[in-house]
């Protein structure tokens, strides 16, 4: 009989057995979906598959061979600080010895490469289904650019097994994060329930159904031609879900923004043929990935920039520039641009004006300089990966005005790095009589950015200009649920708006307003006719307002709508974030202990996410469960790896959880935290010297307030409260400077004019 430790460790693994069985190694689907083997085109279509073969839509996923790995194995080392990463051979097969998830060095076989330039990445298979990426990958560039080498995709930062950035960890899960863009109708199969995948794939990389959609019905139309006459004619439907001779540019484009943009998915699994917000929702101009005018700054994959362009305005699409099969540019050098941009522009763009764009007298270089290229004035570069440099789409004209006014940056001094925006703006204006100057959406966005008192304004006049891209507007409805009840004209506006992301984004802003008016105005974006990610927006404002408030005979599409967009919250729910999503929508459904597992179920994922620590302990809080919002807040600040502004405010939460508990003692320390770690945030300061004075501690509390009126000079609460505790101290030259501040601040406000003079009257006195 085996001893009871050995019995509960039998037990142990026979459960993990169990577990696995839901979940499987990623492979070919056992459904065909109207999808044909991949190698079914090439018999017909031999010079579209000669070019496709090599392109990086061919590479994107490979099993590991002596025929798709680049990188050397000849066991070479990666050193970097006290870690050490060997890559080896192993009986023909692929081998990295590397620090595994509980921080022991172990080896792993290679499964598959990923990508092939300028870089290549690893696959290692995992339980549960899991592909994970190595992030120290190959150079593939040549050794005269630098290539040929093992790199960090993190230079300089070391994560330790446990961390969601180590290789190990969910942001480096393949099929979470990159899956479903390297391979043809891949399907993640996530489940929630035991955070496994059984993922599957038509097609292991990017093959030619990606693009046009499953081949079935076009083979079957092929097929059939054998038993016509000779000069029968031919059926007019060929059978292809996507002829691009035949689709509009904005639909051609959107065939490509699923994989080339960033957005939030809305099902698992798609094809080429459905329509883009049918199974994604883009997201804005949000300040962590873009500037304020909408240029690059995180890592957006084209498709965000591109519908900002002047050039997707006109009709542009991708295959203007890029040659579908190779992925490669159609044209050299400043070739690509003047296909259009000449002395006579194609009739397609009758809007194009005429010009010698390749001249001096345009690009005001010397010519054949960087600076007479057209894509660095027009298409300023990022480099992401380390080695990755990328083309910002949005093909604008410099502004070096902007970057006074709002801090984006321009070409100019991109180039010209030792100049100020002053002189490269007065460049212009010596080159050009009347330089192309409009009014453009970047202040507004720079406003709400920078809390300007005038940011509402600005955002309610950007989501009206109907004028302006469709991407700045939902970005405006998505800032406006800032501003509450208040907002509700302004997102009206965008509800009504013919662009269905500038809807998509208004109706989500709308969770604050009054019940009557979500219900009314929300109601018509659930028509079938609307885009999916419209309906989900409209549906996720609408959780938690009972079945009675809605129409009788609209009462059972509303319970259908929930649950099918629940269904696809829980299938998409592996990272942190769409964990959150589903998290959030059951907390407003009033599902409050599904909710609490699934914040939980998001710090298992990643424990210095944020958002779900912050929103786990105020649902808790708000329960009733002190214990569990103040150990969720004491985790979170303990993490050193937690990011500090988010450690800082975790802190800040943390003291007033203590507050409440009526624990000053242990609330101060956390206050003290708090101001170091987030010292932009002025309610910290406040809440911190208010609670000072409260426990008689009246020069301190002075003294963090003043602190917080260097840092936030504008704010007028912190000037009350000095001058409430000025007062108290008796302290009245203190307390007359803190009113003038007030009073040129907030002019008019007759309690602080009656103070001033008072204050006057009282020192005049003691004289």
């Amino acid at each position: 009989m085996l001893p009871l430790n050995s019995f509960v460790i039998v037990l142990f693994f026979a459960l993990i057995s169990l577990s696995a069985k839901a979940a499987t190694t990623p492979g070919y689907s056992s459904e065909d979906r109207g999808y044909v083997a991949a190698h079914t085109c090439e018999s017909c279509h031999k010079s579209e598959h000669e070019s496709w073969s090599d392109s990086d839509h061919a590479w994107a996923m490979r099993p590991a061979t002596d025929q798709s790995v680049l990188g050397d194995f000849n066991n070479t080392r990666f050193i970097e600080g006290d870690s050490e990463t060997r890559f080896v051979m192993r009986e023909n097969n692929y081998w990295v010895e590397i620090s595994g998830p509980e921080g022991l060095l172990e080896a792993y076989r290679v499964a598959y490469t990923f990508g092939y330039k300028p870089l290549q990445q690893y696959l290692i298979e995992f339980p549960g289904g899991r592909l994970q990426a190595l992030t120290i990958a190959w150079d593939s560039r040549p050794k005269k650019d630098g290539g040929q080498r093992w790199f960090s995709l993190y230079p300089e930062k070391h994560f330790a097994s446990g961390d969601a950035l180590h290789w190990t960890g969910r942001y480096q899960n393949w099929n979470a994060m990159c899956a479903d863009c390297h391979s043809t109708n891949l399907t993640v199969n996530y489940s929630a329930k035991d955070d496994t995948f059984s993922t599957t794939w038509q097609e292991q990389n990017v093959g030619c159904q990606g693009c046009h959609g499953p081949g079935q019905r076009h083979v079957n139309w092929a097929t059939s031609l054998n038993s016509r006459p000779p000069k029968e004619s031919l059926p007019e439907d060929k059978g292809l879900d996507v002829k691009f001779n035949n689709l509009s540019a904005e639909r051609v484009v959107e065939t490509c923004a699923y994989c080339h943009s960033r957005r939030q998915s809305i099902k698992d699994g798609h094809h080429a043929q459905e329509p883009y917000l049918d199974k994604a929702l883009p997201t804005t101009l949000r300040p962590d990935l873009y500037h304020s005018d909408g240029q690059i700054q995180g890592e957006v994959y084209v498709y965000g920039s591109f519908i900002q362009s002047k050039m997707s305005a006109a009709g542009v699409d991708c295959l203007d520039c890029h040659n579908p099969h190779t992925t490669k540019l159609v044209a050299e050098g400043n070739g690509l641009c003047l296909q259009c941009h000449n002395s006579a522009p194609p009739q397609r763009f009758p809007s194009l004006e005429a010009g010698d764009y390749a001249s001096a007298s345009h690009h005001r270089h010397r010519e054949g300089s960087e600076g007479a290229q057209c894509v660095n004035c027009h298409m300023a570069e990022q480099t992401y990966m380390v080695v990755d440099p990328r083309r910002d789409h949005s093909f604008r004209i410099p502004r070096p005005d902007l970057t006074e006014t709002t801090g984006s940056p321009n070409a100019c001094n991109n180039c010209h790095t030792a100049e100020t925006p002053a002189w490269a703006a007065a460049a212009i204006d010596r080159w050009f009589e009347a330089p192309q100057r409009p009014h453009h959406y970047a202040n507004a966005l720079s406003s709400f950015r920078k809390a300007e008192e005038n940011a509402f304004i600005k955002l309610a006049g950007l989501i009206r200009k109907t004028d302006t891209p469709a991407i700045a507007r939902a970005t405006a409805g998505e800032h406006l649920a800032r501003f509450g009840p208040g907002a509700s004209s302004a997102l009206r506006s965008g509800l009504l708006a013919n662009e269905p992301i500038v809807r998509a984004y208004a109706a989500n802003s709308t969770t604050l307003l009054p019940v009557e008016e979500r219900v009314n105005w929300l109601m018509p974006l659930l028509a079938m006719d609307q885009p999916t990610a419209v309906r989900d927006q409209a549906i996720r404002a609408l959780a938690g307002i009972e079945s009675s408030a809605f129409p009788e005979e609209q009462r059972s599409i509303i319970v259908a709508l929930r649950k099918d967009y629940e269904k696809r919250l829980i299938a998409q729910a592996f990272l942190p974030g769409t964990r959150l999503n589903l998290a959030t929508y059951l907390q407003r459904e009033g599902r409050y202990d599904e909710a609490l597992s699934h914040y939980q179920a998001a710090l298992r994922m990643d424990p210095v996410f944020a958002p779900a620590r912050i929103n786990l302990a105020s649902l808790a809080s708000a329960r009733g469960n002190n214990e569990l919002a103040i150990k969720t807040l004491e985790e979170g600040v303990s993490r050193a790896n937690t990011p500090p502004s988010d450690r800082g405010h975790l802190a800040y939460l943390l003291a007033l959880a203590h507050v409440d508990e009526g624990n000053t003692s242990a609330a101060l320390p956390q206050f003290k935290l708090a101001t170091e770690l987030n010292p932009d945030n002025a309610r910290i300061f406040y809440n911190y010297g208010l609670v000072l004075a409260r426990v008689g501690n009246l020069e301190e509390a002075s003294k963090v307030l003043l602190k917080g009126t260097h840092k936030h000079p504008n704010d007028t609460s912190l000037l009350d409260a000095l001058i409430y505790l000025s007062l108290q101290q008796g302290k009245l030259e203190n307390t007359r400077t803190f009113a003038k501040r007030l009073n040129q601040l907030a002019p008019g406000n007759p309690q602080t004019e009656r103070l001033l003079m008072e204050l006057d009257a009282r020192l005049d006195s003691s004289r």
